[in-house]
């Protein structure tokens, strides 16, 4: 039996709303030869079958084994042919698309007047949307038709299809260059979080300054501004300067709100800017600011105009979630999100086929982050030990880290401490061996470790002491990023004041007047 998962047809299939299901047997049905093909038979028990099983199929007589690769290859691409033709799916993008193969069609044919003349018109709505990619794809068609079809209307012709190819060409080097870079900030961000040492630090600066090629900004296009300003958020969340990442966010949210068409045609880098604008918000606790932005991305999102599909109602589950948690983390009100276990939980098992496991193991910190500012700590452990006994989380090191800190904290505030000795040794262990072991969580370690020494009367000095040694930390630049994870020092002072965490959390958030 093949998994579900793993089965890309089967996936597909279920993907499908009811008015996809019936486009397909509209499209597969429009010729009477097609009602009893194999593979519209085929794409019916798949759609009834609630598990992929080859078994079930073989059994069902429509196909031999040999032929089942071969019919399921067919039904694959009959499915996307009927998605494409869906004008739910005709943005701009594929619209522009649809017309160049047709100018290809007539240019084949040798009709190169009307082939030019679609070009022409196609071309201006192309670099109008700063789809420059396709619109240097269709000068290069341009000027293989000039070679065999000379317009005599426009005598430098040739100049100026070359000119333009020249100009298109530098901006999408320019992109490539921006969006090379970008990627690869990402890509060090998912592996192992934020720098760690002045090594770490000079390492990413020196590699930034290097990879960051030259530019005017005068000379820069919508595409070119976006990959620029995704570049330097990266970098500054990497460096942990978390008022350029606020700055940067915001110039990728206010260009989109400058050229608002390509909120449109881009809906997920609308929305991805927006999330990052929301987490630097976080990280600098502007809450203010943080809830009128969450707001009026909310807004949007119901606005009846926005584009709909799967990819972006996935993005926005996690987007909105992720941050509504973040918004009670910030105002101290952990018990009023609770609502928004239930709605997560049922969110990941219907997206579960479009949201990889590292989004998920971020939504599970947060509940879990939710429930140790209740107090629910066995709940709180719950979700951790979901992050913990994950084998196939390759990325976010930092947060396998802090979800076993988090655990041990969580056990010694359950009462649950009967196997400290045992899970320290282990998170030691762990943390050794993934290089991230920093004053911060070697001060937290400590103090666990010796609490079994400790008399109930020494207890609070003890929490003092390590308040003490912590509070030096809380604006170092490369051990602050534990407070980033779980905010000790709000949960020390619960302790010192006799008042629950939430109540700490909410008191300094009425001290901040931004």
């Amino acid at each position: 039996m093949t998994n579900a998962h793993k089965d890309a047809l089967f996936v597909l299939v279920k993907s499908l709303s009811k008015s996809e299901k019936r486009q397909f047997k509209l499209y597969v049905g429009r010729l009477g030869v097609n009602t009893d093909a194999k593979f519209l038979a085929l794409f019916n028990l798949l759609d009834k079958i609630k598990r992929y099983d080859e078994k079930i199929i073989l059994e069902s007589g429509i196909v031999k084994k040999a032929q089942l690769s071969n019919l399921k290859a067919h039904l694959y691409k009959q499915i996307l042919i009927s998605l494409r033709l869906n004008p739910v799916n005709q943005n701009i993008r594929v619209q522009i698309r649809e017309q160049l193969d047709f100018a290809t069609i007539l240019y084949q044919k040798g009709l190169y007047k009307q082939s030019l003349k679609i070009l022409d018109k196609v071309k201006s709505t192309a670099i109008e949307n700063e789809e420059k990619n396709i619109a240097y794809e269709i000068v290069e068609l341009e000027k293989i038709i000039e070679t065999q079809y000379i317009t005599r209307s426009i005598p430098d012709r040739a100049n100026e299809l070359a000119l333009q190819a020249k100009e298109l060409s530098d901006q999408n080097v320019m992109t490539s260059k921006l969006s090379n870079l970008s990627l690869q900030l990402y890509g060090m961000m998912l592996k192992v979080g934020y720098v760690r040492s002045d090594e770490d630090y000079q390492r990413i600066k020196t590699y930034f300054k290097e990879q960051l090629p030259k530019y005017k900004m005068e000379d820069l296009g919508f595409r070119e501004k976006l990959w620029l300003y995704k570049a330097y958020l990266w970098y500054s969340f990497l460096t942990q300067d978390f008022l350029s990442c606020y700055k940067y966010a915001s110039k990728w949210v206010d260009l989109f709100y400058e050229n608002k068409e390509m909120i449109y045609l881009n809906p997920v880098f609308f929305l991805k800017g927006n999330h990052y604008l929301l987490e630097s918000l976080f990280y600098v606790k502007y809450s203010s600011q943080f809830k009128e932005t969450l707001e009026r991305l909310e807004g949007i999102l119901k606005d009846k105009s926005f584009p709909s599909n799967d990819n972006i109602t996935s993005l926005a589950f996690i987007y909105l979630n992720a941050n509504k948690l973040n918004l009670h983390f910030l105002e101290g009100t952990f018990e009023k999100g609770r609502y928004l276990v239930r709605i997560i939980e049922y969110g990941v098992n219907k997206h579960k086929d479009r949201i990889d496991e590292h989004h998920v193991m971020v939504l599970y910190y947060k509940i879990a982050c939710l429930y140790f500012g209740i107090g629910d700590n066995k709940s709180c452990i719950s979700y951790l030990k979901k992050i913990i006994d994950n084998k196939n989380l390759k990325m976010r090191e930092d947060l396998m880290c802090f979800a076993r800190v988090l655990s041990l904290v969580a056990h010694y505030e359950a009462g649950m401490d009967y196997h400290l000795e045992v899970q320290l040794k282990s998170t030691y262990k762990f943390l050794l061996k993934m290089n991230d072991m920093h004053e911060v969580q070697k001060e937290m370690m400590k103090f666990l470790r010796n609490l079994g020494g400790i008399y109930p009367g020494q207890l609070n000095a003890e929490f003092q002491k390590l308040y003490d040694q912590l509070k030096k930390y809380e604006d170092h630049p490369y051990e602050k990023r534990a407070f980033l994870y779980l905010d000790i020092i709000s949960w020390l002072e619960s302790h010192l004041q006799n008042k629950p965490v939430s109540q700490i959390i909410r008191e300094k958030a009425m001290t901040l007047t931004r």
